[in-house]
């Protein structure tokens, strides 16, 4: 397996897409803006709980959410 694969999403894409500020997302799934700023900007990885209630939130399957470059 590639140690170099980088953990991507589209976060910010699909939050605009469903007309949510990253403060109306944190609420939703119980963190923080910063933490969601975080993760749009690939700095931070989300635990597999908070993927999945992002995933909850913006209605997408994980792969549609995040994928690998």
């Amino acid at each position: 397996m590639n140690n170099r694969l980088i953990l991507k999403n589209k976060v910010r894409q699909l939050r605009k897409e469903k007309n949510l500020s990253q403060e109306d997302l944190a609420k939703t799934v119980g963190t923080t803006r910063q933490t969601i700023i975080s993760i749009e900007k690939g700095i931070f990885n989300p635990s597999v709980k908070l993927a999945i209630l992002l995933c909850i939130a913006l209605d997408v399957d994980f792969e549609h959410l995040f994928y690998f470059e």
